[in-house]
């Protein structure tokens, strides 16, 4: 039985199957296992065989990503995923914190490295031609270590929506269970063509992504995202399989629709944190299916959609996924609505996803003890997600625990008006968040992006027409953007939107009158509420 991603790849190595298209190149299994092969033995070699060996990867989704990534679990060794998008003292942060003894960097990121303490870490530019003398005269392959499935196979950072990333241990025997579990979800087997536009130095990239294929042997395409170059390189490469987490399907939807973009290979998605509305449009625009899950960069808490699954909800959880207050420490009680569909019991019902059983598949976060402490306690995993259920067991979002609102004295989730919002076939992107009130408490503010012109009446007569938001939910300001901040795994920042406070950024600002509906267009500089 195959317990490790060293075990498995070892299946493949000489296999002529497709392992890999990039541009106009493509590898075979043997191909490419034999370049992560060298890349293992240089490596070994260069750092020697004392102690733990940790090598970072600061590099695209590339092929040198993907042999980085086989190289390690040949070699037995550790593969730190480094976040690309991270700069200065904040990366080199994640560097030391990983106990990185080398780092693998390519020339597009190279110069990001220049000044840093990387707490003495070699640096590897696997462009140079230092590298490829080195790949081509190592010595024969010796694995670093032979492993065990709870052996950690890579280190992936989190993607430091609510504070900073942490670096979270992925086990080669969770690398092998989410890649079988997928590739028999999927029907997926080595004629199949996974495209990998995802981050690899995250979880989504990893878990839905490689590990998919990897697991079946299908050929993978690893690509940077683009919106605009999605259907032709799905065309291109024969693309079968996708993985997405935050908002790409949205992305991809915003592109001008032609009548014959059903005309592809695609026929799986799979990922994280899409909008009904688009699931819907995008299987019926590409024709495919589209599966959308919740799960934690730590693998603790999982929760899918089934049949049946009523509007706005991510699905059930797996056994011992739960909803608990988290100051008594008590499951939270049924969610009850009113007869338009609104949550009436928001104090009692709202609570934060846990799993009861235990930490899941959650090892603690490397070198970073009271934050593994923060997420483990009362012996459950605490998400940091809210969320609430309904008497048949249906899970909602109601977003983070920092997105509790106190509006007027009522408190407030920011999940349900985001959702209600995303009704609006106008609107593609959403974020709802609270910006102090003039007096006391909060007031709610939304950040959106259109795909289609927008304007207060129309705003306001859909808010009108929305029975189950209650009034106090109405946002007091909406700012409106072409694009919102980001990370690199397509996550809203919405602490960049709080720190920015009540601003159009570089946008429009739209603000309510106090007590009324109507809204109407100011302007305000950067400033936060407080400074007006």
């Amino acid at each position: 039985m195959i317990e490790t991603v060293q075990q498995l790849l070892r299946t493949r190595m000489d296999d002529e199957g497709l392992a890999m298209a990039h541009g106009d190149r493509t590898w075979t299994w043997r191909e490419h296992l034999a370049e992560a092969s060298a890349e293992a033995a240089s490596l070994i070699d260069m750092a020697g065989t004392d102690g733990p060996l940790h090598v970072g990867a600061l590099l695209g989704n590339t092929p040198a990503m993907l042999r980085s990534m086989a190289a390690a679990a040949l070699g037995g060794y550790v593969l730190c995923g480094i976040n690309t998008t991270r700069r200065g003292g904040g990366l080199a942060t994640d560097i030391r914190r990983a106990d990185c003894r080398l780092v693998l960097v390519d020339t597009d990121h190279l110069p990001l490295l220049d000044g840093l303490d990387l707490g003495g870490a070699t640096v590897v530019d696997v462009d140079s031609a230092g590298y490829r003398a080195a790949t081509q005269a190592a010595k024969p392959f010796v694995p670093h270590r032979e492993v065990s499935g709870q052996d950690t196979a890579l280190m992936i950072f989190t993607s430091g929506t609510s504070g900073d990333p942490k670096a979270v241990r992925f086990a080669h025997a969770m690398a092998v269970l989410c890649g079988a579990s997928l590739m028999d979800r999927f029907e997926l087997t080595a004629d199949d063509v996974a495209y990998l536009s995802m981050p690899l130095f995250h979880s989504n990239g990893v878990a839905a992504g490689w590990a998919v294929a990897i697991a079946c042997g299908a050929t993978m395409v690893p690509a940077k995202f683009s919106p605009s170059r999605f259907l032709s390189d799905v065309r291109q490469y024969g693309v079968t399989y996708m993985n997405y987490v935050g908002k790409p399907l949205a992305l991809i939807l915003a592109t001008p629709e032609h009548a014959d973009d059903a005309d592809n290979t695609l026929r799986a998605a799979f990922g994280n944190e899409a909008t009904e509305r688009d699931i819907e449009l995008f299987a019926r625009r590409f024709g495919c299916r589209v599966v959308d899950s919740f799960g934690s960069s730590e693998f603790a808490v999982v929760v899918m959609r089934e049949d049946g699954c009523p509007p706005g909800s991510i699905g059930k959880g797996y056994p011992g996924v739960s909803v608990y207050h988290a100051d008594t420490v008590t499951e939270c009680v049924t969610a009850e609505f009113d007869e338009h569909g609104a949550l009436i019991n928001v104090d009692d019902a709202v609570g934060e996803l846990v799993n009861t059983y235990g930490s899941g598949g959650f090892t603690g976060y490397y070198n970073d003890q009271s934050a593994t402490d923060e997420r483990m306690r009362h012996g459950m995993y605490w998400s940091g997600d809210l969320a609430y259920r309904d008497a048949d067991g249906w899970i909602f979002l109601a977003g983070r625990t920092a997105d509790w609102m106190r509006v007027d004295g009522e408190n407030l989730a920011a999940g349900p008006i985001e959702r209600i919002l995303q009704r609006m076939p106008e609107i593609s992107l959403v974020a709802v968040y609270a910006v102090p009130d003039e007096r006391v408490g909060d007031q709610v503010m939304a950040a959106v992006v259109c795909n289609h012109e927008l304007t207060p009446q129309r705003f306001e007569d859909f808010l009108g027409a929305q029975q189950d938001l209650s009034p106090k939910a109405w946002p007091r300001y909406v700012r409106i953007n072409d694009e919102l901040p980001q990370t690199a795994t397509n996550k809203i920042l919405k602490r960049t939107l709080i720190q920015e406070g009540v601003t159009a950024g570089d946008g429009v600002l739209w603000e309510r009158e106090g007590r009324g509906r109507h809204y109407s267009a100011i302007s305000v500089r950067k400033q936060s509420l407080s400074e007006r």
